[in-house]
């Protein structure tokens, strides 16, 4: 991590050499074009890498490996460029975080039941710790987050800001199996070398221990329809995975009893009008008319493509 680092510009053109595949190591001979560049830096500020932001459909480069269908940046920015960017970024989305804990906490529940023990939890990317929250109300003990954004841990209430290290995640800064569970929720996308994470996760865990990812599937009807108009389409993402692609990196990574499912994502009508691909002013003013009213204080639920992975450390 990139110590205290004020951000007034972020500036993504640096970026670093080629790249293969983070997934499987392929290389460019075996990967096709996927997403043109679309970068403006004039348009890239602290909220350019806030969760849930609203969607700017700014990319880098991407290309699809055609072996195992991951997408991804093949000149990424370095791994201090992307630390200090997430390190610097804004946060607003605590009712979100609030909502999407609640959904991850149920789509888990099918892999807490598999568990061994429910001593610690590891989340990376943890955000204001909404999650964490649900976990302990399910029976853990040991309350981890590893999270980059200073904003989002203020974000948090002081009982669960106990909980958070800030920083990028280090599997150096914990013991060998000493994690039940680890989750890791719309972060692999945003990270150079997602692999290593989930190998870091699978030595981290105990045996009989669980890795559970949330990741886009770019593969889903919507993300398919909407095309660069989808929200999916981001500065922030160094890849993305289709739900094959999102087995296959627990797999490479010598987890067992793989398997993965889509769920349903439950928001405020303001939130889903704040991704939705309509011109800047005429969203912005139908936002600030929703939010207060009664149909703000209702949830809409709706599969929009994001897909839970998970695998188990066997012994």
């Amino acid at each position: 991590m990139v110590e205290h680092m004020q951000h007034e510009h972020i500036s993504t053109n640096k970026d670093c050499d080629h790249r293969s595949c983070p997934l499987c190591g392929s290389g460019s001979n075996q990967a096709v074009p996927f997403l043109s560049d679309t970068r403006d830096e004039s348009r890239i500020s602290l909220s350019s890498f806030a969760s849930r932001k609203v969607p700017e459909y700014m990319s880098h480069a991407m290309v699809r490996c055609m072996v195992c269908d991951l997408a991804y940046v093949d000149r990424p920015p370095s791994v201090a460029t992307l630390a200090a960017s997430y390190h610097a970024a804004d946060y607003d989305s605590a009712q979100e975080a609030e909502d999407a804990a609640d959904t991850y906490a149920r789509a888990i529940k099918p892999v807490l039941a598999q568990l061994h023990g429910r001593a610690s939890v590891l989340e990376i990317g943890t955000g204001n710790a909404a999650f964490l929250e649900r976990l302990g109300v399910e029976g853990f003990k040991q309350l981890v987050g590893i999270e980059p954004s200073r904003a989002a841990i203020a974000a948090a209430p002081a009982h669960r800001a106990a909980w958070i290290r800030e920083g990028i995640f280090v599997e150096a800064e914990f013991r060998p199996e000493s994690f039940d569970l680890i989750c890791c929720f719309m972060t692999l996308e945003h990270v150079q070398d997602p692999g290593a994470i989930v190998a870091s996760a699978h030595r981290l865990l105990r045996p009989g221990g669980a890795f559970v990812a949330v990741t886009h599937n770019r593969r889903a009807w919507l993300n398919r329809l909407l095309g660069r108009r989808s929200p999916i389409v981001d500065i922030e993402h160094m890849q993305l995975f289709s739900a094959m692609s999102a087995q296959q990196i627990l797999r490479t990574n010598g987890y067992g009893s793989v398997g993965g499912t889509s769920f349903s994502n439950s928001y405020r009508p303001s939130y889903w009008l704040r991704l939705m691909p309509i011109p800047g002013r005429q969203k912005q003013t139908l936002i600030n008319r929703l939010k207060g009213s009664w149909l703000d204080r209702r949830h809409i639920t709706a599969n929009v493509g994001n897909y839970m992975s998970w695998g188990f450390k066997h012994t």
